[in-house]
Parts: C-alpha cells; sequence; structure tokens
C-alpha cells in the first residue's frame, strides 16, 4: 500500500515513510492510494474471530511488508489487550465502551498501535525518533503512556494551559523520562498550528527525526477502525446500524467510514460535536467555514479547525451530495449536554462523561426521525476523568479509579510557552541539546 498527500496526489509514499512524516512536506495528511475490500465471508464471521485476529486482518491491507505478519499480529495483540464492551440500554441503543485502555479513553487503541510501529521502525533504522503531539485531552495521556520509557523514542506533548482536566493533565505531565509537557498559553487550535509549523520547518527537519501521534498520523488513525468491527461482532441484530460519534478533530467519525469502504455495511454515521459545529454547518449549509475554538465541557473535542477533514473530503472525492448521505451532524451546548448526563444516570443508571452524552444527544435526535435503526453510541472516557463535570452536572461524584488515585499527588512537570512558534522551537532545540 502507497500514500499520498490530501495536498498533492503526486507526493507518494510508503506505509513506514507516511508514519515516519507524520505530515506531509507539503502540509497535507496522508492517505491510502485505495482503501482494501475485506472479504465478505470476513464480515459474515466476525463474531468468530477474536480481537486481535480482526485487527490483524483489517490493519494488514495497510502496513507493508517491512512489517512480517508474525510482528503484525503481536503489535495488534498488544493494541487491543483489554476489553471493548457493548452495552444495551434497549433493543436499539446500544453504548460501545472504550475506556478500558490503560489511560480510560479511545485514544488508547490508536496511541499503542502508533508506538509499536515506530518503536519497530526505529529499531530497524536505528533512528531516534521524536514524537511532536497536540492534545486537546485524552490525546496526550494516551500517547504518552503508549511510549513511556520506549527507547529511542522522546515525546513532546502541547496543550492548551487550563483547557484539559486537572486528570487528563496529571495523566502526561508527571511522568517525565522521555515524555515532556508543554502548556500554551492559547487554544488547542494554536497548539495544532505549532506543530504543523514544526513539521514544516527546514532547521528542525534537518536536526531531529520528527513525527506525530495525533490522528493526522495515519498509524494512529487506522486502528481506530477497528472498534467499529468489534462493535459489529457484539451487536445481536444487524439491521440499519448507525454509529454515533463524539467529534473533535474528527479522526474516529473518519476510522469509521474507513471500516465502511473496507465493506462493513454501516448505514450511516453521526457526527456529534458540542458548539464546535463546523462540520455540522458544512453538512447544512456546504459551506466550511474553520473559526477559533471555544472552550467547552466536553474539552477533547474543542477543536475549531478539525484536521481529518481534509481526509473526509478525499473518501468521498470532494462531495456533499456523497458525505451527506452517510453523515448525518448535530451539535449540543453545555447545557443540553448537562441534561443528557443527568437523564440517562436518572432513567437508565448509567453514568456518561460529557464526551459520551453528547454522543448519546447525536443518537436520540437521529432515532426521532429513524425508529428503525440500530444506533451504537460512542462513550470515549471514563467519567471519573471529568469529577468535575460530573459533579457539577449530577451532584455526585464519579466512581474513583485506582490508575488516576495514585496520580493525585504527583506534580505536573511541564514547561509553559507562548503561541508563538520561534518560542517552540527553542524548547525542541534544547531537548536535541541535551
Amino acid at each position: 500500500m502507497k500514500y499520498y498527500s490530501t495536498n498533492n496526489p503526486q507526493h507518494i509514499v510508503s506505509f513506514q515513510e507516511a508514519v515516519l512524516n507524520g505530515l506531509a512536506p507539503d502540509g497535507g495528511l496522508y492517505m491510502p492510494q485505495t482503501i482494501p475490500s475485506l472479504s465478505p465471508d470476513f464480515i459474515a464471521s466476525l463474531p468468530s474471530f477474536s480481537k486481535s485476529e480482526i485487527a490483524f486482518t483489517v490493519a494488514r491491507p495497510f502496513v507493508d511488508e517491512a512489517i512480517s505478519d508474525t510482528d503484525l499480529m503481536k503489535i495488534a495483540e498488544e493494541t487491543v489487550a483489554f476489553d471493548f464492551p457493548l452495552i444495551s440500554l434497549n433493543p436499539h441503543v446500544h453504548i460501545l465502551e472504550l475506556f478500558h485502555g490503560p489511560t480510560l479513553a479511545f485514544k488508547d487503541v490508536g496511541a499503542r498501535f502508533t508506538a509499536r510501529i515506530l518503536q519497530h521502525i526505529s529499531q530497524q533504522h536505528q533512528k531516534r525518533i521524536t514524537v511532536l503531539v497536540a492534545t486537546s485531552g485524552d490525546t496526550g495521556s494516551a500517547v504518552a503512556h503508549g511510549f513511556y520509557e520506549t527507547n529511542g523514542i522522546d515525546v513532546v506533548i502541547l496543550y492548551p494551559k487550563g483547557k484539559v482536566s486537572v486528570m487528563q493533565e496529571k495523566q502526561f505531565a508527571t511522568l517525565g523520562k522521555n515524555i515532556h509537557a508543554i502548556a500554551v498559553d492559547g487554544t488547542f487550535d494554536d497548539c495544532q498550528r505549532m506543530v504543523k509549523s514544526a513539521f514544516q520547518d527546514n532547521d528542525l527537519r534537518q536536526t531531529m527525526f520528527l513525527t506525530s501521534a495525533n490522528s493526522i498520523n495515519i498509524a494512529r488513525l487506522l486502528p481506530q477502525s477497528f472498534y467499529y468491527f468489534f462493535a459489529w461482532a457484539a451487536l445481536p441484530t444487524k439491521q440499519e446500524v448507525v454509529f454515533s460519534v463524539p467529534s473533535g478533530n474528527f479522526g474516529n467519525l473518519t476510522a469509521g467510514v474507513f471500516a465502511k469502504k473496507m465493506g462493513l455495511p454501516i448505514h450511516g454515521f453521526i457526527a456529534a460535536t458540542n458548539s464546535n459545529d463546523v462540520v455540522p454547518q458544512y453538512l447544512e449549509t456546504k459551506q466550511f467555514s474553520p473559526r477559533p475554538s471555544v472552550q467547552t465541557i466536553s474539552n477533547a473535542m474543542d477543536v475549531g479547525n478539525p484536521s481529518n477533514f481534509a481526509r473526509l473530503l478525499e473518501l468521498y472525492q470532494n462531495s456533499w451530495d456523497a458525505m451527506t448521505k452517510d453523515i448525518t451532524g448535530y451539535s449540543f451546548t453545555d447545557e443540553e449536554t448537562q441534561h443528557a448526563m443527568q437523564q440517562v444516570y436518572h432513567t437508565k443508571n448509567y453514568l456518561l462523561d460529557p464526551h459520551g452524552a453528547v454522543a448519546w444527544l447525536g443518537l436520540t435526535r437521529y432515532l426521532k426521525d429513524h425508529p428503525q435503526a440500530q444506533g451504537i453510541s460512542f462513550e470515549t472516557a471514563h467519567p471519573c476523568k471529568f469529577t468535575e463535570v460530573v459533579e457539577a452536572s449530577l451532584h455526585i461524584a464519579p466512581p474513583p479509579h485506582p490508575s488516576l488515585q495514585a496520580l493525585l499527588d504527583k506534580p505536573v512537570q511541564s514547561i509553559s510557552c507562548p503561541t508563538n512558534f520561534q518560542n517552540l522551537k527553542k524548547i525542541l532545540q534544547n531537548l536535541i541539546a541535551r
């Protein structure tokens, strides 16, 4: 499989080059030249396969021969070595829990896969790699733990100061060693812009081997398609299945479109956002108008210019009509999100985190007009990662989790940085000099 840049289809690289580069030199995102089709027999037999067998089969066509079947199976096994339970609240409404990994968030899947792929490449080529990533919340912790103490790899995480939850910050900014946290005096969009500037800076590219573990990196995005297959395998009935995906940078939903185009018979997707609603607005008006992000209680989705929208356009050949046949978009306020958390807790005895509440709202809105559909809503993070929001919304404390309790007394180790790229460049150059 070869990969091309969304900004230049003539720029072609291998899988390993796409993973190592993260972002194409022209600022585009890498896309596979073709979307492979999986066998109908494989799709029909999904319930008979293990999670690692499913992950291996889905990933194999995208990964070049430099990674053997044996190595890729080991990577797949380690990537999905935890549960993905499907909780049925009624015959038509299901929740897929994606928070049973080491950092209690769905991004553990992509981060663990990327870390193991990059470690494999680093060992093959004997190169020290610097992973540069922007986070609005859960990406930072998933990447930090995925790469912690990995030989040959440094991780630099940019996050908007004061705009991630206390627990999210503790998960990635207390580790030290090869994990370096940078608190940016701005928004997630500022962090993402600075990361992109670093990838396009010739001085940095010549002195350090930079790559990314955001969903701009194809190795982070592709494995997120695994759990669409896991959910399908667990569904009791499979008629008109729709997935409601809480969306910020749109990597998760884009991975779902990959799964559909590979042959999983998904009827459609719900792009559920908070007040950062540029994609739902596009789906309604045909106009894509990025703007500065606004802060919400579902902070991991506070993205005003989602990178993966470029990939969605490629998947639908820039056709608004084709995209809107598959994807329905809704946005919700903080007040609506809190109300959903209250409603689901009091009527279903189920505790949603604020991101899962946005997905739930999207699904319930959709099912009003499509009552025959089978709906799967993604619960992407454990509620205990958002204690402040849960307590303010429900007046109860979410049950503590041992892995988070252990972090409470650990000091945050982060470097403050203005939104000026030159400041980030100096920090990175000092890291090289150490």
